[in-house]
């Protein structure tokens, strides 16, 4: 490590804020979109599974590149990977403002997660290698609270611009901050010197290749197989093949090769294996409760973007506050199994809670207690689970870990949000037919229903038949939205019992021999 990395005084808190700056770029726009996506799809004309691609391909961008990042690193230089991320994130930000139809869209978000994996990870290192050793863990903490108050940002500022402008300004107000990131950071970030560039030749070429074909067609099964009747679909079929060959040819590559892109020997060691499960599991849970809550109240409830967004703040405010005690905790010799499980079962209440008040017209004061567990649960899981995995490994494998943790959790967020849409879709459905079956037109409270809805049509002008007709809409309107309050009560229960199953794994971790310190300095 070279003492020339460290820096004092005003460049000291430039850098830091330029790095938070970029991570936060990288993690609100992950999120800003998803109140975004009603307006999106009216103005695209796109379904909602189409709409759904904006925030898959992002995903399938950050998840190619996250593994790399150390890699690309020192292949140009940290400086100009850098600002070459920022300058591309910016670039296509503006783009995406511009585009004409979803397609168009899907492609700049894919190009502009390209741009944005790397600037969560590098502004990590770059934070970190900024501090002397002895104030790393406080370097860690200011961007912890970067990471977790990001994502719950990003939807009540959406939703603000949504409702004031248009939605294409959820890109454009990228440019200004990412321009000057850009100046920001060719200023003042200097490059460490660890290694050598590797000449072409010494390029893991097959393993970008194989790792892009594996993670991305990993993504397209599970956003496209709900659409496309999973495996009565050719396409599904295909991309299938392809991720378990690439997946396979992969781990050979990676295994045989002198130099490879990712160095999957560190999975050796049995926390970290662990550690990876977990932020799979965590990034199921982070990225899917925070997709389907805004989705539910603006859905059912009708609100709009930033009433559903500003919903999400406490429950940051609450994690923002647990993650120093947490650190503290940890520091003192608190366990990190028992932080886990304790989250883990904290996450299970949140869910239960979720089931239990789901109606259609459900309050926004139900909610506030319960995201407040919420906020409570994700901050006893996410240093714990980062320190964890890394808590038993030395040097330059703490980094590999950590892209581990970071391409998981990432992973674990896409599977979430397509499962979740998968789920919802197909219960909705179910639960649709069960209702219409117990509609039954003799029934006297049938015949009460659309008698009284009949009236009220009437009362506003309209002829008996065209008043008879907007009643069985009415009816069939409510039995739809029935259906739909149904299935997401059963997303709730469902990932609630996942989480609880989590907690005896989460037990039989090995304690760690020695008592020294955990440096988190390699933390993403």
């Amino acid at each position: 490590m070279q003492d020339s990395l460290v820096e004092y005084g005003a460049r000291r808190v430039i850098i830091t804020i330029t790095a938070i700056l970029c991570a936060l770029l990288e993690i609100v726009d992950s999120t800003i979109v998803n109140v975004a996506l009603n307006e999106m799809k009216g103005n695209l004309g796109a379904t909602l599974s189409e709409v759904g691609w904006v925030i898959t391909a992002y995903a399938i961008g950050n998840v190619i590149v996250v593994p790399m990042t150390s890699w690309l690193s020192q292949q140009f230089g940290r400086r100009n990977y850098f600002a070459a991320s920022i300058i591309i994130f910016t670039i296509f930000s503006f783009l995406c403002g511009n585009a004409s139809n979803i397609w168009e869209l899907v492609f700049f978000r894919l190009m502009q997660g390209i741009g944005g994996g790397a600037l969560l990870v590098t502004s990590q290192t770059i934070i970190t290698e900024s501090y002397p050793i002895e104030k790393r863990s406080m370097a860690q903490a200011i961007y912890g609270l970067g990471v977790i108050i990001g994502p719950t940002l990003g939807p009540p500022l959406g939703g603000y611009i949504v409702d004031n402008f248009s939605w294409p300004y959820i890109f454009y107000i990228n440019i200004p901050i990412g321009i000057a990131a850009t100046l920001m950071t060719l200023q003042f970030v200097k490059s460490p010197k660890y290694a050598e560039k590797r000449k072409a030749s010494d390029v893991d070429w097959l393993g970008i290749a194989l790792l892009a074909i594996t993670v991305g067609s990993l993504q397209y099964i599970l956003e496209r197989g709900h659409e496309e009747d999973w495996f009565a679909s050719g396409w599904i079929v295909l991309f299938t093949a392809s991720a378990v060959l690439g997946f396979i040819l992969f781990l050979w590559r990676e295994l045989t090769f002198k130099y490879p892109i990712v160095e999957l020997r560190v999975l050796k060691n049995s926390n970290l294996r662990i550690g990876t499960v977990m932020s799979f599991v965590l990034g199921f849970g982070l990225y899917g409760s925070t997709f389907i809550v805004p989705l539910y109240t603006q859905s059912i409830l009708g609100w709009t973007a930033l009433q559903s967004g500003a919903l999400m703040i406490p429950a940051a405010l609450t994690t923002a506050f647990m993650m120093p005690i947490i650190g503290r905790l940890l520091a003192k010799g608190a366990k990190q199994q028992i932080l886990v499980a304790l989250g883990l079962f904290i996450f299970f209440i949140y869910s239960f809670w979720g089931y239990k008040i789901l109606t259609p017209d459900t309050g926004k004061d139900a909610f506030f207690w319960m995201l407040i567990v919420r906020g409570a649960g994700l901050g006893l899981l996410f240093i714990p689970i980062t320190s964890l995995s890394l808590s038993t490994l030395k040097g330059q494998e703490i980094g590999q870990g950590a892209a581990f943790t970071g391409m998981m959790r990432q992973l674990g967020g896409s599977f979430g949000i397509a499962a979740i849409t998968t789920f919802i879709a197909n219960a909705s459905q179910k639960y649709r037919v069960n209702l219409i079956s117990h509609l039954d037109e003799t029934d006297f409270a049938v015949q009460q229903r659309l008698q009284a809805l009949k009236g009220s049509f009437m009362a506003k002008g309209m002829t008996p038949d065209a008043a008879m007709n907007a009643a069985y809409k009415m009816l069939d309107l409510s039995v739809t939205k029935q259906a739909t309050v149904l299935s997401y009560m059963d997303v709730f229960l469902y990932l609630g019992v996942i989480f609880l199953i989590c907690i005896p794994f989460i037990l039989f971790i090995k304690e760690r021999k020695s008592k020294e310190k955990i440096d988190l300095s390699g933390v993403h």
